[in-house]
């Protein structure tokens, strides 16, 4: 689990002692390929980071047939609609190839975000530079912000 984490670029100035901590907030998802990951509409639980494999953005308007909007590599990100504060995705993920993913639950996300400005520290931090260019925290704010609300969401769980 750690190593894959370590492979996701945002996590990897982190000490051992931060992935030790951000472990149990993590799940490891795996998916064969062509298989859906999630469908538009469904429940938005989950915020994906991309590891490994390829997947298909899918979009169905209700009068048409659905259409591939982009495909996603390592690095990327999807379901924000669980971050953002949508009930539901507003779009599908269908696996192209074998997938590796670390999933974080959006409610978790969202908790930290009552207390910071998490997406500012998401977006500061190299990969997802290509979602927003006005974030401009430096990696070390945003480390030891991570760092104590990391701490706080696992005294909270005791």
């Amino acid at each position: 689990m750690l190593d894959t984490i370590r492979r996701i670029q945002f996590f990897q100035d982190l000490s051992d002692e931060q992935l030790e901590r951000i472990k149990p907030l993590v799940d490891v998802f795996t998916c064969p390929a062509n298989q859906p990951i999630f469908e538009q509409d469904e429940q938005a639980n989950y915020l994906y980071l991309l590891v490994r494999g390829t997947v298909a953005l899918e979009y169905k308007p209700y009068d048409g047939t659905r259409i591939t909007l982009t495909r996603l590599h390592a690095g990327d990100a999807f379901g924000w609609s669980s971050v953002v504060g949508g009930k539901t995705y507003t779009s599908s993920i269908t696996s192209e190839t074998e997938v590796e993913a670390v999933r974080i639950r959006g409610s978790v996300l969202q908790k930290m975000c009552r207390r910071i400005r998490i997406s500012d520290a998401f977006c500061s931090t190299g990969w997802p530079n290509r979602f927003s260019g006005r974030w401009k925290n430096s990696r070390e704010q945003v480390h030891a912000i991570l760092d104590r609300e990391i701490n706080n969401v696992h005294r909270e769980k005791k």
